[in-house]
């Protein structure tokens, strides 16, 4: 099977970009193909937002995958009771199903084929270089141009996790990845350990209680109140225009700099402070763990502040790490065209395309060339502007002897 264009991952990034291209090209319609183990779109998605409870989305209404920024709008015309203050923030419902009628109004239903891509592998032509990808029934498939659109970050466990040398009960330990709220029917009782100060450990936190929980969380900053876990401005010209004009190893201090790790929206931060003072939670700031023994049936912690004894469940909201060399998919991409990488993030051209061939990157892992919002919603639609014209506009096809990567 041969296909001019694999999209790999059916998420928001990438139901954002076939939308994107079908607007500027309907044709494109029938060259393209998805790629998703679950066969459906914004699976991965949906499952996290139930698992976690998540009432509504943080970015506002203008962020989403249609090519119209204000379509949700009027989707919503008749549900506004479904857009959260205070920028009009979409209800996790009133999302996924703005999203499932631009599915259907750009008849994308049965686009997703429900295989994973196990391996992707450059073939060497060097007039139109292609790619073999490797699937989960053990097939292939040759594609002329390849867009990674998972999300491609992986789960980032803290080092003395690896040092545990006690046997537990695997349910006990998780990472906010894998917690799903609607299983723990009752925690009465319990008491619930959460390390991290973002956003993702506020939702388990207000999770645990409701069920009955004590729970104890850590973090190593103090707590960190922001609407949007970026400044807008990093959404325009007004912070991103200064941002282009630096180097990649400024561009990736700035990018750290934003997103200044967790943070926490304000009205998840008011929740919390009204459990504290009922005593259902303690917050606790500037603190790290270092070591964890599970012993008689419940978990041991030693911090920089003291020991922390007698947890049932220890629940990791430590986020996800984006780094291009730990990612199975492009060890052979990355041996066949090497390319700088600065602390993990790889050097794509202006197309987000990678140096050398027509392979491109959306989400975390193009934040040099998109900014600090490459992994949100925003992010998607941003990266729309810079791949789509790659895809339709034969003036900007790929060819082997220009190279458009700035920002030495």
């Amino acid at each position: 099977m041969k296909i001019d264009l694999a999209i790999i991952g059916a998420g928001p990034h990438a139901l954002t970009l076939v939308t994107h291209l079908l607007q500027k090209r309907p044709s494109v319609k029938d060259k393209f193909a998805v790629f998703d183990p679950s066969g459906t779109w914004l699976n991965r998605w949906k499952q996290q937002f139930a698992a976690l409870e998540i009432p509504h989305l943080r970015s506002p209404a203008v962020h989403h995958p249609h090519p119209n920024p204000f379509a949700l709008r009027k989707f919503s015309e008749s549900r506004s009771l479904e857009l959260f203050p205070p920028y009009d923030l979409p209800g996790t419902q009133l999302f996924a199903d703005f999203c499932q009628d631009t599915i259907t109004e750009f008849k994308l239903q049965d686009k997703v084929i429900p295989l994973a891509v196990t391996s992707i592998k450059p073939l060497s032509d060097h007039l139109r270089p292609q790619f073999e990808l490797g699937l989960s029934d053990g097939k292939t498939v040759t594609a002329r141009r390849v867009v990674l659109a998972t999300g491609s970050g992986k789960i980032n466990i803290p080092d003395w996790v690896s040092q545990i040398e006690t046997v537990y009960p695997q349910e006990r330990l998780s990472h906010s990845h894998t917690v799903d709220l609607r299983k723990h029917h009752s925690l009465a009782g319990q008491r619930v350990l959460i390390v991290g100060g973002g956003l993702t450990s506020g939702h388990l936190a207000v999770g645990a209680i409701s069920r009955g929980a004590k729970v104890h969380l850590i973090m190593r900053r103090q707590l960190s109140e922001k609407i949007f876990d970026a400044a807008p401005g990093w959404l325009g010209p007004k912070y991103l225009k200064g941002f282009f004009e630096q180097n990649w190893q400024q561009r990736w201090q700035l990018i750290q700099e934003a997103r200044n790790g967790g943070s926490m929206t304000p009205a998840i931060a008011t929740k919390l402070r009204k459990e504290k003072h009922l005593g259902n939670i303690i917050i606790d700031e500037n603190s790290q763990i270092i070591k964890a023994k599970w012993l008689s049936n419940n978990w041991q912690f030693e911090s920089n502040k003291g020991n922390i004894d007698n947890f049932d469940y220890l629940w990791l909201g430590t986020g996800t790490k984006f780094d291009v060399t730990t990612e199975p998919l492009l060890t052979e991409i990355l041996a066949t065209y090497p390319t700088q990488i600065l602390n993990g993030l790889p050097v794509l051209d202006n197309y987000l395309r990678w140096p050398g061939c027509e392979f491109f990157i959306m989400g975390g892992l193009a934040a040099l060339q998109v900014g600090p919002t490459a992994r949100n919603l925003s992010g998607a639609r941003m990266a729309c502007t810079n791949i789509v014209p790659a895809i339709v506009k034969p003036s900007v096809a790929f060819s082997p002897s220009i190279m458009d990567v700035k920002a030495s």
